[in-house]
């Protein structure tokens, strides 16, 4: 039999495995990855591949099979030299919030950590973290030596994904003509190429949480992964959120922060790229309203309680508070985009 025909009908036996309501073994799911990345499948066969996923809830031996292959299959780039941090959430709560991880992650470089931020252009919303740094003129690179002297000299540096994980190529199509999160939502905050020893990661609801947390527990990070219960793939502090970390698992209300609650309406993001943008330098210059504020230190500051689970949360916050009210996480931000006119 000829190796085009097997593959096809591997594919069509897996569909009709799937569609049966059963379920791919870790070393399954980690082989069909590896198909779809070589190419192997049409467009019409990975949709219905991704739509299983969107069926019914994908498994954590899957999800941990599919890590496994994109990480295989990644660009890797070694900054394990520097005790980096990622905070990323999986997108996908359709909730049209202004880039608060983005902001939490500078606000954790201006406070003296290191951080190697992993993401993509916005599929949900008007701007993902990509979209943010390409707008100020950020660099995109995969040269492990630029990325290393960003973490030396600016505390942080953006590895923009589909740089290294060409594996997705063979998907991007797909996803954008579906228009519905997928999957590779979920594959992002798990994938990224520098692997961080710390990751602060939010999703959109309790049953991705379960899964991370199985995923997590194999890993040897250092980790927390949030959900606030109103469905914000991060701190919203618009009420309460659910965490855990390899150590613990517990709710956190705006009060364990230090904060009054705050609306959804005062979280949006606007409606362009560049209504974006001005939120961001704002809310780093110090402008931003007070919800927007708080709302980036509370992420940045269980960012550096993953870092450091012996600082209590109020020390954490005090710590982010000061990165951003002092202007250091702005520093932070004008240092890397001085790097990238170089």
């Amino acid at each position: 039999m000829k190796f085009e025909t097997w593959i096809y009908r591997k594919m069509k036996d897996t569909l009709n495995h799937l569609f049966a309501g059963n379920q791919l073994s870790k070393a399954e799911a980690h082989q069909m990855l590896f198909s779809i990345a070589e190419g192997r499948f049409s467009d019409a066969e990975i949709a219905s591949f991704l739509t299983v996923f969107r069926m019914r809830q994908i498994t954590g031996e899957e999800l941990a099979g599919f890590q496994q292959a994109l990480l295989e299959l990644c660009v890797a780039v070694d900054l394990s030299e520097y005790n980096t941090i990622d905070v990323v959430g999986t997108g996908g709560d359709g909730k049209d919030t202004f880039n608060i991880s983005t902001l939490s992650a500078f606000v954790l470089a201006g406070a003296g950590y290191k951080v190697s931020k992993h993401g993509n252009y916005g599929l949900s919303s008007v701007s993902g973290s990509s979209n943010m740094f390409e707008y100020f003129g950020y660099q995109f690179s995969n040269n492990a030596n630029k990325l290393r002297r960003e973490v030396e000299e600016a505390g942080i540096c953006f590895l923009h994904a589909p740089l290294f994980h060409p594996a997705m190529k063979s998907v991007g199509p797909v996803r954008k003509a579906l228009k519905v999160k997928t999957l590779f939502n979920m594959m992002g905050p798990i994938i990224n190429p520098s692997f961080p020893k710390n990751q602060l990661v939010g999703v959109y609801d309790l049953d991705v949480m379960d899964l991370y947390h199985q995923v997590f527990q194999e890993s040897g990070q250092n980790y927390i992964i949030v959900n606030s219960l109103d469905g914000y793939d991060e701190i919203s502090l618009t009420g309460e959120a659910r965490f855990v970390s390899k150590l613990t698992e517990d709710n956190l209300s705006p009060a364990d922060f230090g904060f009054s609650p705050v609306s959804p309406e005062e979280l949006h993001g606007g409606e362009t790229v560049e209504a974006a943008a001005r939120i961001f330098r704002s809310v780093l210059e110090g402008n931003g309203i007070t919800a927007q504020q708080n709302v980036v230190i509370a992420n940045a500051a269980l960012g550096i309680h993953c870092i450091c689970p012996e600082k209590s949360l109020m020390d954490c916050v005090a710590e982010a508070s000061e990165s951003l009210k002092s202007k250091r996480a702005l520093g932070a931000f004008q240092k890397l985009l001085e790097l990238n006119r170089k």
